[in-house]
């Protein structure tokens, strides 16, 4: 089969914020597909937080980059794969790639379902809110919770399902005056501060008065001191990401005061989505309903075109995009 293919590699370690200067475009000719394995056009990309923490050592220097990739099948030599087929996988930042049928997962067809929601609400992103609410804070209904970072990814649909799920105050924090009016607006919180506008511990009081029953934890630092205070008797925090300290190598320790972890009885746990994968199903027969009623709508910031990856990738990270970043062939 002839034909360019195209990947992006990192080319350093970043001190910092990456710049466009840590990637490269690199072509080379379209791969062949051996037994057992089918070629992947790939259509949709993720790009995510959890990227940046991988530049400092997890992603290999001058070689593919890794992330959640939606493509189709376009020449297969393992009929598990068939050719047309569409299916995520994890070999992104190239616009091709070959793969095994133990490395893609071929995508339920939800009539009526964008494609890219198996990247947002349906994918990984979803899957990580569902399994923080449900499995880890096992939230009741009527409880209140605190999201920070509310406009990213996670966060958005953190806030979706939480209302689904009966919750009762939902606050979040956000990066803009803008954001957090899209929030409130569209997504379902009641009440959204820019981190910006003063100490946490002040913005998260004035949002809940009345305390929290669970914080979803995006970003670490001062939010999660200010949430260990705001949490009520038998609280938890759910710990998803850090990504206020991955540009921030040498920021100071989170402080709080550790007696009320036992004054208060709370829990503080962190998990990897990866090892809930087997709640995928669980997930999409929850949320497809909702999507096609229209009680959940997607929060999406879709980039056109594979040259701007790199940019899309650094705009998530200074917080330009609404929802999950997606970038789209």
């Amino acid at each position: 089969m002839n034909g360019i293919a195209r990947t992006v590699h990192q080319t350093a370690r970043p001190q910092g914020f990456p710049t466009a200067d840590h990637f490269r475009f690199v072509e080379s000719a379209l791969p062949e597909p051996a037994p057992g394995t089918a070629l992947v056009e790939n259509l949709y990309w993720s790009v995510d937080p959890y990227h940046r923490e991988m530049m400092d050592g997890d992603f290999e220097l001058d070689a593919p980059l890794e992330g959640r990739t939606i493509g189709r099948v376009v020449a297969s030599r393992e009929e598990s794969l068939e050719e047309g087929s569409l299916v995520l996988h994890r070999h992104g930042w190239r616009t091709h790639c070959v793969v095994r049928p133990d490395e893609a997962r071929r995508l339920t067809h939800h009539p009526g379902v964008p494609l890219s929601a198996h990247l947002s609400i349906l994918g990984g992103t979803g899957l990580t809110a569902y399994v923080g609410l449900r499995r880890i804070a096992r939230l009741q209904e009527g409880e209140d919770l605190f999201v920070s970072s509310a406009a990213g990814g996670v966060g958005t649909a953190t806030g979706r399902l939480a209302r689904l799920l009966g919750a009762g105050r939902v606050v979040g924090s956000a990066g803009s005056a803008a954001k957090a009016g899209y929030l409130i607006e569209h997504v379902g919180y009641d009440a959204v501060f820019d981190y910006h506008a003063g100490p946490a511990a002040d913005l998260l009081a004035a949002a809940a008065p009345d305390g929290i029953d669970v914080y979803v934890d995006n970003v670490g630092g001062d939010q999660l001191a200010a949430s260990i205070g705001a949490l009520r008797e038998f609280g938890r925090v759910v710990r998803i990401g850090t990504i206020g300290q991955y540009n921030a190598p040498d920021a100071p320790p989170v402080r709080f005061k550790h007696a009320d972890v036992v004054d208060k009885s709370l829990r503080i746990e962190g998990f990897l989505v990866r090892n809930y994968r087997d709640l995928q199903g669980e997930l999409e027969d929850f949320v497809v309903p909702h999507l096609r009623s229209g009680a959940i709508q997607l929060d999406e910031t879709v980039t056109e075109g594979f040259d701007g990856i790199v940019e899309s990738f650094l705009g998530m990270l200074r917080g330009e995009n609404v929802g999950k970043m997606i970038v789209r062939a």
